[in-house]
C-alpha cells in the first residue's frame, strides 16, 4: 500500500472519528437539558431540547397525544417522569359533560421516553381498569422524590352544597354524588398500581410531598369544606403522613376529639409546596408555602421537627405546623410554584397578573425575602412553571398566549433574566424539566 493511500485512509478514518463525536456531542446536547409542556389546545405533549447556555428551547416533537385517537379525555393537567426518567405520566382532568353530553372520566397514560426524550405512544394506566368515576374531575398529581408513589386528587361534584354530608366522614356517598378521592399509585417500571383510594371530605385545590428523615409527608390544600360539624374549615391545609407502603393518614392534634382539624389559611388557597433545607452554617428547616387566590398571599409553615419554644414534645411528635413570617404577596391568582435544587430560592406565578416573583428562602426559618427585580412579566395567563435540574433555568407556560417564557437564573442571587420567548402550540400548560 503506497503512502498517499495510506495517508487517505487515515485521513477517512479521523473525519469518521470527528463525525461520530460531533454527534455524540450534538446528542449528548440535546438530551442534557429537556423540557415537555402539555398543549391544552391540542392534546398532546411538545417535548423540547434545553440550550444549556442560553436556555432557548428548541422543539423535539409534539406527537405524543394525551389521549387515545377518536377518545375524549378532558384537557391534560400534570406531567410527570419517573425516578429514573425512563418513563412519563400524564394526568387528564375527564369532563364533567363532554361533547355527547356523557361524563368522562379522568385518566393517567403512560410513555416511554425516548433517546432524544421524545414521547411515544402513550397508553392509558387507569380508565380501563375503572380507576376513576366518570364525572369526577382531577386536580392535580405528585410523585414522592424516590419515585416510588404517585399522589392524585380529584374534586367530585363541583357543586356540592355545605349543607350536603353525604361526603362527611363515617356517612356513605348515595344519590348520584361524586366525592372528592385522593388516590395513591406504586410505580414500577412504567406501570402504576393503586394502592388505595380514601375519600375527601373537603374539595381539595393542589397537593404536594416531602420526604425528612425517611418520613414522608403529604399536604393537600382546599377550598370547600364538605363537613357540616365544627371545625368548619373551607379555606384548608391538610397534613398526611404516608408510610413505606403508601398508605396515608391524616394528622390532628390529639387534644381534639374531631378526626380532622385541618390548618385555616387564607381564601382559597390555589398552590402548595413543601421542602427541608440544608443551609450551611445553620440549622435546616422543614416548610409548608400556601399560596392564597384571593389574598394573593404565600403563607409560610414550618414544621415541628425538634422541642423548642415553639413545639412542644407532643407538637414533634404529630407533626404540629407553625405559621412563620408575614406573608409577602404574590400578585393576582398565585397557581404554581417551584423551587430551586439548593432549596434556596422559591418562584410562583400570578395567573390573573401575567408574572412570576421570586424569593431567597431563610434556611432555618423559612421566611421569604424577595429578590431583585422582585418579579418578572410571564406571557398571558400562566399555569405551571418549572425548573431544570442544574438551577440555571426556569420556564412558565402562558396559556393564554401560546407561548413558554423562559429565565436564565443567577444561582448565587437567585435573580431571574428577562425572560426568552419560545412559540408553542395552543393553551401550553403543565411543565416538567429535567
Amino acid at each position: 500500500m503506497s503512502k498517499i493511500t495510506r495517508g487517505i485512509l487515515a485521513l477517512l478514518a479521523l473525519c469518521g472519528l470527528s463525525l461520530l463525536l460531533l454527534n455524540c456531542g450534538s446528542t449528548v446536547n440535546r438530551t442534557s437539558g429537556l423540557l415537555y409542556a402539555l398543549i391544552q389546545g391540542t392534546n398532546q405533549v411538545s417535548s423540547y431540547a434545553i440550550n444549556l447556555t442560553s436556555g432557548s428551547l428548541s422543539l423535539i416533537n409534539s406527537k405524543a397525544a394525551t389521549c387515545a385517537s377518536g377518545s375524549n379525555c378532558g384537557v391534560p393537567l400534570d406531567i410527570i417522569l419517573d425516578s429514573t426518567s425512563a418513563n412519563a405520566f400524564v394526568l387528564n382532568k375527564g369532563a364533567f359533560n363532554s361533547a355527547g353530553g356523557s361524563p368522562i372520566a379522568p385518566s393517567i397514560y403512560g410513555y416511554k421516553v425516548g433517546s432524544d426524550g421524545s414521547l411515544g405512544s402513550g397508553t392509558d394506566l387507569t380508565t380501563g381498569a375503572s380507576v376513576f368515576t366518570a364525572g369526577d374531575l382531577a386536580a392535580g398529581m405528585v410523585r414522592d422524590s424516590a419515585g416510588q408513589f404517585l399522589f392524585v386528587i380529584t374534586e367530585g361534584n363541583q357543586a356540592i352544597p355545605v349543607s350536603n354530608s353525604l361526603c362527611a366522614i363515617g356517612t356513605p356517598a348515595t344519590q348520584g354524588v361524586l366525592c372528592a378521592q385522593l388516590y395513591v399509585f406504586s410505580i414500577s417500571s412504567g406501570t402504576l398500581s393503586l394502592v388505595k383510594a380514601t375519600t375527601l371530605t373537603f374539595v381539595p385545590t393542589s397537593l404536594a410531598v416531602n420526604t425528612f428523615s425517611s418520613q414522608t409527608m403529604l399536604y393537600i390544600t382546599g377550598n370547600q369544606d364538605l363537613n357540616t360539624t365544627a371545625p368548619h374549615v373551607d379555606s384548608s391545609l391538610h397534613q398526611y403522613t404516608v408510610d413505606s407502603s403508601g398508605n396515608v393518614v391524616e394528622k390532628f392534634d390529639p387534644a381534639i376529639t374531631q378526626y380532622q382539624l385541618p390548618y385555616a389559611t387564607a381564601g382559597d388557597p390555589g398552590a402548595v409546596l413543601s421542602l427541608t433545607t440544608a443551609p450551611i452554617g445553620g440549622s435546616a428547616g422543614t416548610f409548608v408555602y400556601v399560596a392564597s387566590a384571593t389574598a394573593g398571599s404565600l403563607s409560610t409553615f414550618q414544621l415541628c421537627t425538634v422541642q423548642n419554644a415553639d413545639c412542644a414534645a407532643t407538637d414533634v411528635t404529630n407533626f404540629r405546623l407553625v405559621p412563620v413570617g408575614t406573608p409577602p404577596t404574590v400578585g393576582s391568582n398565585p397557581i404554581a410554584m417551584v423551587v430551586d435544587p439548593t432549596q434556596s430560592f422559591l418562584y410562583i406565578v400570578a395567573k390573573n397578573s401575567d408574572r412570576v416573583f421570586g424569593f431567597r428562602i431563610n434556611g432555618t426559618q423559612g421566611t421569604l425575602t424577595a429578590l431583585s427585580p422582585a418579579s418578572l412579566n410571564t406571557g398571558a395567563t400562566p399555569l405551571s412553571i418549572a425548573m431544570h435540574s442544574t438551577g440555571k433555568f426556569l420556564f412558565v407556560s402562558n396559556n393564554g398566549s401560546a407561548n413558554i417564557s423562559s429565565y436564565v437564573l443567577n444561582t448565587t442571587s437567585g435573580s431571574m433574566s428577562s425572560p426568552l420567548t419560545i412559540t408553542s402550540l395552543a393553551n401550553p400548560a403543565g411543565l416538567w424539566s429535567k
